[in-house]
């Protein structure tokens, strides 16, 4: 649960850096980067711990009335969506606004928006792992659920994101030689 809730939060600083509020690279910005994230982590690490093994009883699990643990469904439900949210919002505003390139935001030969196939490919991902997994568990006994079709549209949300990106940086990519040519 640390991972994921430091990941995203990397992926929206990783949104802020495009506006150059702090030059990327320096050793504030990736000290500000790693400390932050790292805090995140050991933080949603312990409450998750704590929940489980309830050594501090603070936090205890949600298996005794009321049933809910508040501090894990923000750390591990809202935050993530929040940052992965606050993302896409920062780098659409980024390619519109600031850079004024409307591009990036549609594939060369449609309609297709990247950031949107991106969201749209996290939210189907979040549909099999929440509404679809029990279905698919109960059906094969066990054998199949949700999180690999979660894990497989996720991947795919972050192959948009990757294109995205590639298309509004201003770096060549390499391209192969014509079949037939010598180098």
């Amino acid at each position: 649960m640390g991972a994921i809730v430091a990941t995203l939060w990397i992926l929206l600083l990783n949104g802020v850096v495009g506006f150059q509020l702090l030059d990327d690279g320096t050793p504030v910005s990736l000290g500000l980067l790693v400390f932050s994230a790292l805090a995140l982590f050991v933080g949603t690490g312990y409450i998750a711990l704590d929940t489980g093994f309830s050594w501090t009883g603070h936090f205890d699990g949600s298996q005794a009335a009321p049933n809910r643990n508040i501090g894990l469904y923000v750390l591990y439900q809202l935050l993530p969506l929040v940052c992965l949210a606050g993302f896409f919002l920062l780098e659409a505003i980024l390619v519109l606004r600031v850079l004024g390139e409307k591009k990036p935001m549609r594939a060369s030969k449609s309609s297709e928006v990247y950031l949107l196939g991106a969201a749209i490919l996290f939210a189907i991902g979040q549909v099999f792992q929440y509404v679809i997994s029990t279905h698919l568990c109960n059906k094969t006994n066990g054998g199949v659920d949700g999180a690999l079709f979660e894990t497989l549209f996720t991947l795919l949300s972050v192959i948009m994101v990757w294109i995205f990106w590639s298309s509004i940086t201003e770096d060549d990519w390499p391209e192969p030689p014509p079949v037939g040519t010598y180098p």
